[in-house]
């Protein structure tokens, strides 16, 4: 890889955009190329990949993401680096640079049409902190196409999303995204490779999609129980889902239909037992239980 951008060029070039990173948008931007790179190598990209980067802001990762992709779709919100970044492109990636697409748009908003062609298959990004979350939900339900990703989040959020049961920081974030994807931790980035430096350290996500678990029908049932059971973690799940399930004693027999405690709490169960939840609801309607 050439052309990456070091620290001098990202404030040449944000200094001649009169830019200066927001709050507001969560931006801090990579100015180490040595982490470009390792983020490049860790999302394990294949020649036939096209990539969907969230938040390019001044094209450190996407300069690095050029040359081994078939194809970058690059989000930007921010209508001023939106514009820039093709000239940028071309002006470090050469004829690479004829592999981007630029969408100014929300990534919280953007559709699967504003992406048809190439349509992404993996998503590499440094997420703005304060959307990480809904963003990464977001394009995992609205992408099919997309089999695989590594993103890079504020390092508390990485601890949520790769969080297992019985996890202190196991809750809906964890939950939701082992729905759609096997998920890993893939290692820690420190402050000081971003302007302006954070002032916590950030965490590399991995996923790779898999099959949703179990037969508890559709995703926005399972998200119900999962959203039912920590709204009130401390509770027995018996008491959390009273609500969802319309009573304490209904919510008990969809929990032994399934398999699982009512006297459990919801930071002990698994995916597959939420979906095995959503899936006994409909039988116990059945039944007139």
């Amino acid at each position: 890889m050439t052309g990456l951008l070091g620290p001098a060029e990202i404030r040449d070039l944000a200094a001649r955009l009169g830019v200066a990173p927001t709050k507001r948008l969560g931006q801090n931007f990579v100015h180490d190329p040595n982490t470009v790179r390792r983020i490049v190598t860790t999302a394990g990209l294949a020649s036939n990949d096209v990539v969907l980067e969230v938040g390019p802001g001044l094209g450190s990762l996407t300069l690095a993401l050029l040359p081994v992709a078939a194809h970058v779709h690059a989000v930007e919100i921010d209508p001023v680096l939106a514009a820039a970044l093709p000239e940028t492109a071309v002006r470090h990636a050469g004829p690479a640079a004829a592999r981007l697409s630029v969408h100014r748009a929300d990534a919280l908003r953007v559709t699967a049409g504003q992406l048809a062609d190439p349509a992404p298959t993996a998503l590499v990004a440094n997420l703005p902190y304060n959307v990480a979350v809904p963003v990464v939900l977001h394009l995992l339900a609205e992408l099919p196409t997309l089999r695989h990703g590594l993103v890079m989040v504020q390092k508390e959020v990485a601890d949520r999303l790769v969080a297992g049961p019985g996890s202190r920081v196991y809750g809906v974030p964890s939950v939701k995204l082992a729905w759609y994807a096997r998920v890993r931790a893939a290692g820690r980035v420190p402050p000081n490779v971003f302007w302006p430096v954070p002032n916590v350290d950030s965490g590399l996500v991995a996923f790779t999609r898999r099959e949703p678990p179990g037969a508890g029908g559709s995703r926005s049932r399972v998200f119900a129980v999962v959203d039912a059971a920590f709204a009130q973690r401390r509770k027995t799940l018996r008491a959390a889902l009273a609500g969802w399930a319309g009573g304490g004693d209904r919510a008990a027999a969809v929990l032994t239909a399934a398999g699982v405690d009512p006297g459990a709490r919801g930071e002990s169960l698994t995916v597959e037992q939420f979906a095995a939840i959503a899936a006994s609801a409909p039988a116990i309607t059945r039944d007139g239980q």
